[in-house]
């Protein structure tokens, strides 16, 4: 499939190209809609390069939340290790 951004949308968002493919894959990466592979893939970057962009904007690589951390606490119960 295709995607076809008019040169008004990318002109009033004053990114080049590259740019807004990074800035769509940043925001899909961060919310969760797409692995780190198709991520860098669609920034049309390394796995490596599109790491240290996480890196440099402050996006962790790895989410881990609350329930997360229960689960984690559950299973440690469950095994004895708590």
């Amino acid at each position: 499939m295709s995607v076809i951004i008019s040169d008004e949308i990318l002109q009033a968002s004053r990114l080049t190209p590259s740019e807004f493919r990074q800035e769509i894959a940043l925001h899909l990466f961060q919310t969760g809609r797409l692995t780190l592979g198709y991520a860098s893939q669609l920034a049309e970057m390394s796995p490596n390069t599109f790491r240290q962009l996480l890196k440099q904007r402050h996006i962790p690589l790895y989410s881990y939340d609350v329930e997360d951390f229960e689960l984690d606490l559950k299973n440690l119960r469950e095994l004895g290790r708590l």
